[in-house]
């Protein structure tokens, strides 16, 4: 079963619920229901059902799922994807390290948000993060490698 839309000359085109079938070699097709009176959000669920997706109600999303953080995410790729076409990192250091990682996080969160170097540890700390910085780069500071964040700063970025 399949929804077909049936353009007409001076109307609006027909919403009909069709099945295929075969008459020996020839490949036939059977109007069941005429779906035109029917809202287009009605019909679009209809046709998501046939191809077997589940359709949830408008009413019940926000009991379903829960929103419990949301970084922003646009600016960060915008500003990163400028410094990797001007090759800003291959400046840095040519090999992919954790160093050039940190650098390159430092400048994009300096361009985004003016902070410290403490304030951008902060930032790109999965518990404190500000955007998704952190998780772009793959280089989320964690509690087992630098506990205090000024020795982390001390050590690797001075």
């Amino acid at each position: 079963m399949y929804i077909e839309r049936v353009p007409n000359r001076n109307s609006p085109p027909a919403v009909l619920l069709r099945e295929s079938y075969r008459e020996g070699k020839k490949v036939k097709k059977r109007t069941l229901a005429n779906l035109s009176k029917l809202p287009d959000e009605v019909v679009d669920n209809l046709r998501l059902s046939l191809k077997g997706a589940s359709v949830v109600n408008q009413e019940e999303l926000p009991e379903l799922c829960t929103v419990l953080r949301s970084l922003p995410h646009g600016h960060v790729v915008a500003v990163l994807g400028t410094i990797n076409k001007l090759g800003i990192p291959q400046l840095i250091e040519s090999k992919k390290t954790r160093s050039r990682d940190l650098a390159v996080a430092m400048i994009v969160s300096r361009i985004i948000n003016p902070t410290s170097k403490l304030g951008t540890v902060r930032g790109i700390r999965a518990e404190t993060a500000s955007s998704s910085l952190g998780e772009l780069l793959a280089c989320i500071i964690h509690e087992s490698i630098s506990p205090n964040p000024e020795n982390f700063i001390n050590h690797h970025l001075r």
